[in-house]
């Protein structure tokens, strides 16, 4: 029996046990009532974020307060190369990530299939999409991109505005290589064609601006509720929006920068509620003198506390301690595609008491049993105590913010299906 059936039988047979007792150590919040129902329509004045779980790709659904939606990125890959790092798709194989997504959206979408922003948080395939991984589509074989990410969500959404981090020019910070281009190609053609046919505005996303992304239906309604370009394409905004340049002097000559170190990053705020989201955050380097240099550890720097946190980099050896202490969360959301996500090492920094005091939610939208099983063989349990259970069966996360901002909640929405089940929420206060 290989190593993998192995953990498969041992999972079976003997962790039953060990996960219930981890579930009755932890206090998640105040639980609600409502599982097995079908997820609550958004209401006017909540602010929603939806992690959309298909197994390939990383997407967040925004509906503000006054109706405004986004679209967060939009990724698909090929999953089978993933080998026995890969987690299930879901609901099925039928369907690549890119239309499943969009089906998700005009489900909860308070306008239907009419999308006000889109954006894409840097260049790589899990948040774009690709030209290697798409469906056919005879009625679509005129369009210049491949079927594949937004491109393929755009088949059922119609998006109102673009923003990207180094339109028009993709020469910002500095020129993309040749992994980055294959993705700037297919996303470049996609632009192209929705503006000439579709009437897509497209903008550069504005690092240090508050109010480039911003509420477009009734935005007086609610004063409370605000947005922070946080970061993008290496510049860092402190809240008085001085900008940190953290290449500077250092670009010319570069033929290779990470370009998860290029991520668009946001702060939202609603009265005392903060949700920090950002995109593969997890980049050290060395300048030309030799200083180290940790991405991570600059955004603490001029991060507050958020009530609810994205994990960098899906957890794969992301969130230094630095960083972890700035936003003390109360609950942190993992989206996650790979059984390398959510790394132990991430874990332990997340739960770290050290860091910052007090009960705290880590909310991957899957735990794979491999990945749990693996962590009682090394005698490693203690890292889910602050985990989700209902992550153990992969899952659509909601988090919805209450008018005003004082209660907000997580939501666990059953993945394997479109049903729209509700499998837990755990209630919060911001204050």
């Amino acid at each position: 029996m290989d190593r993998r059936n192995f953990l498969k039988t041992a999972a079976v047979a003997g962790t039953a046990c060990m996960f219930d007792s981890c579930r009755t150590l932890f206090i998640q919040g105040e639980k609600d009532p409502d599982a097995g129902t079908v997820l609550a329509p958004w209401k006017k004045g909540q602010f929603q974020v939806h992690f959309i779980y298909t197994g390939a790709a990383e997407s967040l659904f925004l509906i503000f307060p006054d109706g405004t939606t986004m679209l967060l990125d939009c990724g698909e890959q090929d999953t089978v190369a993933l080998g026995e790092r890969a987690v299930p798709r879901l609901p099925d194989h039928s369907r690549l990530a890119g239309e499943w997504i969009a089906r998700y959206v005009s489900r909860v979408n308070p306008y239907s299939t009419d999308v006000d922003y889109m954006m894409l948080s840097h260049y790589h395939c899990d948040h774009a999409g690709c030209e290697t991984v798409y469906s056919y589509d005879a009625s679509a074989e005129a369009l210049p991109y491949a079927l594949s990410g937004f491109g393929e969500a755009a088949q059922t959404l119609r998006f109102g505005k673009a923003f990207d981090r180094c339109w028009p020019d993709y020469t910002e910070p500095i020129p993309l290589l040749d992994d980055q281009k294959r993705v700037m190609s297919q996303m470049r053609k996609f632009y192209a064609w929705q503006q000439e046919h579709r009437g897509l505005a497209v903008e550069r996303f504005l690092v240090g601006a508050v109010d480039q992304v911003r509420m477009l239906h009734r935005p007086s309604a609610y004063p409370a509720f605000h947005i922070r370009n946080l970061c993008g394409n290496g510049y860092i905004a402190a809240a008085d929006g001085t900008l940190v340049d953290l290449y500077a002097g250092e670009k010319e000559g570069k033929e290779r920068i990470n370009e998860n170190a290029f991520s668009l990053g946001m702060v939202f705020s609603y009265g005392p509620f903060r949700f920090y989201s950002a995109g593969d955050f997890s980049h050290r380097w060395d300048k030309a003198d030799g200083t180290p240099v940790d991405i991570e550890k600059e955004l603490a720097k001029v991060l507050e506390p958020c009530q609810v946190a994205k994990v960098n980099h899906h957890g794969h050896h992301s969130m230094p301690v630095e960083l972890v202490a700035a936003l003390r969360s109360r609950v942190w959301i993992c989206s996650t595609w790979n059984q390398r996500h959510c790394t132990d090492d991430t874990l332990e920094r997340l739960e770290d008491r050290g860091a910052y005091p007090g009960e705290r939610l880590v909310c991957p939208c899957l735990m794979p049993i491999e990945r749990r099983v693996t962590m009682e063989v090394n005698g490693d349990t203690a890292l889910l105590d602050d985990v989700a259970k209902d992550s153990f069966e992969a899952g659509h996360v909601v988090l919805t913010v209450e008018k005003g901002g004082r209660d907000y909640s997580v939501t666990y929405v059953k993945a394997a299906d479109e049903s729209m089940q509700v499998r837990s929420v755990m209630r919060f206060k911001s204050v």
